[in-house]
Formats: structure tokens, sequence, C-alpha cells
């Protein structure tokens, strides 16, 4: 599994998520397997994604297509994307016990 990270401003954050929404199914079918959207405390407009996708290679595939240009586009996101790929190397999860 491979971690794409994304980070870019929008016009509007309602508009763009209704736009992401809709997206779901072709990210989905692309490899995508779970999401989280993050924005910055002090503007929400400047929006950040974490992705896991099943391999680097259909991350990139989809992360360069035309559509998500298209789509991206048609959702307000204002300038290029700065977009990572990135692995697991540890991971730790706390508890209140720790």
């Amino acid at each position: 599994m491979v971690h794409v990270l994304v980070r870019h401003k929008v016009a509007d954050y309602n508009r763009w998520k209704q736009a992401f929404d809709s997206h779901l199914n072709t990210r989905k079918h692309a490899g995508e397997t779970a999401f989280r959207i993050f924005h910055s405390v002090d503007d929400p407009r400047e929006v950040v994604l974490f992705f896991d996708w099943e391999s680097v290679e259909q991350a990139r595939k989809f992360m360069n297509s035309d559509d998500l240009r298209k789509a991206m586009q048609q959702a307000g996101v204002e300038g290029p994307p700065d977009v990572q790929y990135i692995e697991d190397v540890r991971t730790v999860h706390r508890s209140a016990a720790d």
C-alpha cells in the first residue's frame, strides 16, 4: 500500500467538498482504498488530503489524469496541487495506558 499526500487551496470549501464526494466512485475504481480530509486551522480553504492506494502505479496514474485535472478545476482548486507519494516506515498508536 502507498499513501498520497495532496495539499492545495480551494475557492470555496463547500463547493470543493461536494465535487470531491461526487468523485468517490472514480477514485475507488482507480485503486483508492481510504482517505482523510484536513484543513488548516488558520485558513479552511487550505485543504490537505491523505489517501491510501493499492499501488503507487495506480496512484500516479490517477493523480496525473486529465479527468482529475478537469474535476479539480471545476471544483475550484486554486493553483497546482502539491502531491507526495509516501510509504509507512513505522506506526505507533498510543493509549492512555502508555
